[in-house]
């Protein structure tokens, strides 16, 4: 990956509505070029997705909620089994296995705090094998990017 593709990647970080040809223009190339690399980035995985930034409390989605999670099962099939269950939960936008005191660690966005609630009950009545789980709820949201640095690749 050189500087050009590092600006492409800036540029469709902040804006993937913008053209082909007007990427190509801020990046100083031609239009064929920069399409094609464009087309490797996303061939090759750089480029996961496009998608649309949504504004969660106009969504319904406002409250987001820090959920810690414990378990003493770390088996592979326990591990394939969670895995499946969370990503079958809606309101889960990330969900990480960490290091440290927690086994994973997941962001959740709901509505408000019953919808929580809702969320939580269904959570550790599907998901056999937790040992511990607490939540934090986000009082105010400071900064939130999706963008990621690029800077020192």
């Amino acid at each position: 990956m050189d500087s050009i593709d590092k600006k492409i990647l800036t540029l469709l970080q902040q804006d993937t509505t913008l053209s082909v040809n007007d990427i190509a223009e801020r990046v100083n190339l031609s239009t064929t070029p920069c399409w094609k690399r464009i087309k490797k980035l996303e061939d090759t995985g750089v480029i996961k997705a496009r998608v649309a930034l949504l504004n969660s409390a106009k969504v319904g989605a406002g409250v987001s909620v820090f959920v810690h999670l414990k378990t003493h099962n770390h088996e592979d099939l326990w591990l394939e089994r969670f895995a499946e269950s969370i990503t079958g939960f809606d309101e889960v936008m990330e969900c990480y296995r960490m290091a440290g005191e927690w086994d994973y660690l997941l962001r959740v966005a709901t509505k408000d705090i019953e919808s929580f609630d809702r969320f939580y009950k269904k959570l550790i009545t599907e998901i056999d094998g937790l040992t511990d789980v607490t939540s934090s709820f986000a009082m105010e949201e400071i900064k939130f990017s999706t963008c990621l640095p690029l800077n020192n690749i």
